[in-house]
């Protein structure tokens, strides 16, 4: 199938998806989405960075690192599993000499 073709059959698709989903209205719906898409998805269920990078035919891995940092997700799910700092936390305040410099910038 030719590239004109995977957009020809995707425009169909999306056209019959936004009669029951009208929020795809206005929305761009490309073959590199769906690709971009379907990395993310194949990131956040577990797999490894270079089976996505071989997938998408990716020259080498680190050209797949951009999936790690666009996934807000695993951020999360990762600081989630830091455990916060111990004692009680200490805020910083300036002294009245640091205030009045800075006050006279």
């Amino acid at each position: 199938m030719t590239r004109s073709g995977v957009r020809d059959r995707l425009d169909r698709a999306a056209a019959v998806a936004q009669r029951s989903c009208p929020s795809l209205r206005g929305q761009r719906i490309s073959p590199h989405t769906i690709r971009h898409t379907t990395a993310v998805h194949l990131l956040q269920s577990g797999a490894d960075l270079a089976v996505i990078a071989l997938w998408l035919g990716h020259s080498s891995p680190a050209v797949t690192h951009q999936y790690l940092e666009a996934d807000l997700a695993t951020k999360q799910a990762t600081l989630s599993r830091i455990p916060g700092p111990r004692g009680a936390s200490v805020h910083f305040r300036p002294r009245d000499r640091l205030l009045a410099f800075l006050e006279g910038l």
